[in-house]
Parts: C-alpha cells; structure tokens; sequence
C-alpha cells in the first residue's frame, strides 16, 4: 500500500502534534531572570535574544535528527557536522544575528572512535563555512537511553540591536525571495527514509546521477550571505525552511505567505512524491522542495537581494489573508 495522506505522521512524526506538544512546554516556561541581561521578546522565534546593553546576544539549538540513521547505513559520517552546524547558524541568520561560537552534543550508546573522527571532519568545514569559533561540547555515554548516535549543537550570535530582524515590519505586498536548498537538508528525513526503505535501496540512481543515500546525505547549506543581504538593502524579515516546510514562514508575522512561483525542486524531492504517491500539500508542509531560506522584503529591494544571492528570485509575496498558501491551496 502506497504512503498517501498524512505521510509524514505514518513516518513517526505528527507535526501537528509537535506544535501542539510545543506550545504546553512554553506555557510553563514563565520565569524571567531579575537584574541585568535579560532576554529579549518572546519564547518561540527562530532564535532567543537576551539583552547585553546596545547588542544583544542570541541563542539556538538543533541537531542532525534520524539523518544520522542515513549516515549509518552509509558508514559516512564525515558530512553531517555540517548539518549540525547549519541547522543552528541558518537559524540565528534569519534574524541578522552573525554566528560567533558553537558547542557540540553527542549522546551515543557506544563510542567509536572513527566515527567520532569524522564527524569532527564535518563540524570543522561547518565552522569554516559559517566563520565561527567551536569552543567546546560534550560526549555522553548513555547506554540502554540512545540507540546510535544522536549529534546537537548549540550556537550563540550578536548583533546590534538597531540591526536584529524580526519580521515586525513585514507589510501585505513585500516579496518573498527564494533561495536553492541542496536538496532535503536535516528535515523530513523520517519521510524520505521510510518511502527509500519501503520501495527502493540506498544504492538506487536517480535521475540527477546520485544514489538516494547520497542524495539524502548532501549537506545543509550554510546560509550565510544573509549578513550581507541585510547590510546591503532593507529586509523586513528572512525564513529557514526547516521541518513544516511552508509553515515557518507563520512563525515571522500574523500576514499571510503566497507562493505563485516556487522554486523548481531538485529531484530527490520527485522521487519521494512519485514512489510515494505523496500530495503536494504533504510535501509542501515536510520539506523545503528546493527553496531552504527566504528573505521578505519590500519591492525596492528585489533587485539588491537577487544581485547578491545567485539563484534567488521572487517566489511569492505576503498577503492580508492569514496562512501559507501553495498558489490556491492552504497548506496546515
């Protein structure tokens, strides 16, 4: 039987129930520190500010997920350091913050020591990539809790406060701008390695030339022309398309996202929907389909922004009805 509708929940992960989960962890969270440094807005960006004078400093954290299981099953673990890192800088870039410095997490059942040198392979080209400094981490054994390895990283970031992003400014008419993923990133990989596992091999060609484990193991890519997008024109706000797809663009604004013109998607994305018999809407809400980062801007600032960013064009724009809208459907 063919995966269909709710694909993504059959896989093991119900992003409804995850932002339903969400949502009572951070009506708990009700203490503020007293006295000085203090966090800035509210729980739930993309990142958390803390106030430090005229900067303000920014935290996030995130891992590689069940990628690491396709890792495994290619004994090449030398590439999702770079994952890790990513999936924390692309988060602190949306807000203009610049990456600075980075710790690692690793909880592991058993330590190998050729896996563990590999991915200091890839955390090294990540920190390159993203120009920061990796000042420490933790590797914790924990057997009979983790089966396998799970790779988190935490990432701290500064900017001015006149300079930070928030998406407060974002007006119905701006554009939004996307930007090439290259390919699946770190999200979805629940999906995408149930329908490889159910209909086809990881050593399976697909018709871009690449087997559909190294098509799923390509890494994130590190957004990190954003600093100069930013310092170059006005951006009233930047989204990292990450696990809901489409739906991170509701985090920025109450305004509404419609995309008339999207990216075209690489073709693992065709792979998954085709063998899968998945609907647009389930992959438009899983994965990034081939745009990994955004900016919303207003018109004036098109042509700054593509001039910058090579592969970037107008994929939509923001409109007074509420939602993220795949040309005529809604995508919840």
């Amino acid at each position: 039987m063919r995966v269909t509708a709710n694909a993504y929940r059959e896989a093991g992960v119900d992003i409804d129930l995850e932002a339903t989960a969400i949502k009572a962890l951070i009506r708990n969270l009700t203490f503020r520190r007293k006295g000085s440094h203090t966090m800035l807005g509210n729980v739930g960006h993309f990142a958390g500010l803390i106030d430090f004078g005229t900067q303000a400093l920014a935290l996030t954290t995130d891992g590689v997920g069940t990628k690491m299981l396709v890792a495994d099953k290619l004994a090449d673990w030398s590439t999702v350091g770079i994952d890790c890192i990513a999936m924390n800088v692309n988060d602190l870039y949306v807000m203009h913050m610049e990456p600075i410095a980075f710790v690692d997490y690793i909880a592991t059942d058993t330590l190998s020591v050729e896996k563990m040198a590999q991915i200091g392979i890839g955390l090294n080209e990540g920190a390159r990539q993203a120009n920061i400094d990796i000042v420490g981490g933790e590797t914790a054994s924990l057997k009979g809790l983790v089966n396998g390895l799970d790779l988190a990283g935490t990432c701290v970031g500064v900017q001015a406060k006149d300079r930070i992003v928030t998406g407060e400014k974002i007006r119905p008419g701006d554009k939004i701008i996307g930007v090439p993923s290259t390919g699946v990133h770190s999200n979805g990989l629940s999906l995408a390695r149930m329908v490889v596992e159910k209909y086809a091999d990881y050593d399976e060609k697909i018709s871009s030339g690449k087997t559909l484990g190294r098509e799923l193991l390509t890494p994130t890519r590190i957004y990190h022309e954003s600093l100069a997008v930013a310092d170059a024109c006005t951006v009233h706000g930047m989204c990292h398309i990450t696990g809901g797809g489409l739906l991170n663009f509701l985090r920025l604004c109450p305004y509404g996202f419609r995309f008339d013109a999207p990216l075209q998607p690489p073709a693992i994305f065709s792979w998954i929907q085709e063998t899968g018999k998945i609907s647009d809407i389930e992959m438009y809400r899983t994965f990034n389909m081939g745009m990994g980062y955004a900016y919303v801007v207003p018109p004036a600032s098109v042509d700054a922004v593509t001039a910058i960013v090579k592969g970037a064009r107008v994929v939509g724009e923001v409109t007074e009805r509420p939602g993220a809208w795949l040309r005529d459907a809604q995508v919840t």
